[in-house]
């Protein structure tokens, strides 16, 4: 029996039996769905708000990314402003579910059955979402899931497949690339959660930094990576293939190719049994977020998001009130992907102003942390923000 089997047969009770792989990362996992699905040289819409890394292994997997209009209020994808034009020249949708809100599958499920072409799901921040009645990640030929987010096991993933049959050959294609477990790499993931809580319990800010950086797992000094364009220009030829594009994909997460060890699967089992514990937890503070002044009220139950978006009118002052109270604010996607990256490298939003709105306003917090986040941003006078399209006569 694999090593991986439990983390899988539990994964696979949670989406009713789809059948899934464990893989050492989501980013991992999505670079194995994209070569499977994707012929080098398709195009790929996603959301311009996203993790630059997706962005990067988009072109690892010689895709040409392009960018598509968001829903202001959450950052969910925008169907009704994607021209025709756009939607023909596809060759693939990769959706995003950002912080853990549906992009709208069902309406892009549809629209790649018409136009026959694959549909492929990052579920990373969703894995207690649903939309349609189904989980996220039901709906693609394949689907990404991440256990770095809700579980914080900080490692591990899966690749999840509408076809059971494919499975053998994705096991094959990840076996293939994954580099073997190192000594170092394996005590350095095990004694992380003490490095990390001794030096956060001593207030040491600048040395808990110091000591992620050290593991390879902090290395951003703004939101966005380093482009690093004349570097990038020269490593697409080579695509499809990680090695070329191997310093952009390994931001933050330098195990994210690693077969993972003993002690690495027994943590990461342990955190996944504890799940639903976490899901209700972030259920219970996206409900109370979401009701308040910056949040987006819905009519429908609340999701367990992995993070709320709140919208504020000046979110570095609403960054910096909370870090005064240690809160820390962090998956920020702000600029769009298009503003980042330039034409060159990809094909920009057709309507890119709700996407600019939303990054530049967009507050993500903890869910767990929900009253005391609100308290401390009432108590700093932050405002929250509006999106022109709601105000009468508003325009961008």
């Amino acid at each position: 029996m694999s090593a991986y089997a439990e983390l899988e047969e539990r994964m696979r009770g949670r989406l009713g039996g789809r059948e899934c792989l464990y893989v050492p990362s989501c980013r991992f996992g999505l670079y194995l769905a994209l070569r499977r699905w994707c012929e080098p040289g398709g195009r790929v819409l996603m959301s311009p708000v996203n993790d630059d890394v997706i962005f990067f292994v988009a072109l690892a997997a010689g895709l040409r990314p392009v960018q598509a209009p968001l829903d202001p209020r959450d950052g969910s994808v925008d169907t009704a402003a994607i021209p025709e034009s756009v939607w023909q020249g596809l060759s693939a949708v990769l959706t995003t579910n950002l912080y853990g809100n549906p992009d709208p599958a069902p309406e892009l499920r549809a629209h790649c059955d018409r136009l026959g072409i694959p549909l492929i799901e990052d579920a990373a921040h969703a894995i207690g979402s649903t939309i349609g009645g189904r989980p996220v990640g039901t709906y693609g030929e394949a689907s990404v899931f991440s256990l770095s987010k809700h579980t914080a096991a900080k490692t591990g993933g899966f690749l999840t497949l509408a076809d059971p049959t494919l499975r053998e050959e994705l096991a094959a294609a990840r076996d293939a690339l994954l580099r073997p477990t190192r000594a170092t790499a394996e005590l350095a993931y095990l004694v992380r959660p003490y490095a990390e809580a001794t030096v956060r319990g001593l207030r040491l800010v600048k040395a808990a930094r110091t000591t992620m950086r050290l593991l390879g797992l902090e290395e951003r000094e703004e939101i966005r990576m380093p482009l690093r364009a004349d570097e990038l220009a020269r490593a697409l030829p080579a695509a499809p293939a990680l090695d070329p594009f191997h310093s952009w994909v390994r931001v933050d997460m330098h195990d994210y190719r690693l077969r993972p060890g003993p002690g690495r699967l027994r943590r990461t089992a342990r955190r996944l049994e504890r799940l639903d514990t976490v899901l209700a937890a972030h259920r219970e503070g996206t409900a109370l977020l979401q009701a308040g002044e910056y949040g987006t009220a819905s009519a429908e139950p609340a999701q367990p998001l992995f993070r709320v978006p709140l919208l504020v009118d000046d979110r570095d002052a609403a960054a910096a009130a909370l870090a005064r109270h240690r809160i820390t604010t962090g998956y920020l996607y702000d600029p769009p992907l298009d503003s980042y990256a330039g034409e060159t490298f990809t094909d920009p939003s057709p309507a890119p102003g709700p996407a600019a709105w939303f990054a530049r306003h967009a507050l993500p917090v903890d869910p767990r942390h929900a009253r005391q986040a609100l308290a401390v941003l009432r108590a700093a006078g932050i405002r929250p923000a509006h999106h022109p399209s709601a105000v009468p006569g508003g325009a961008l």
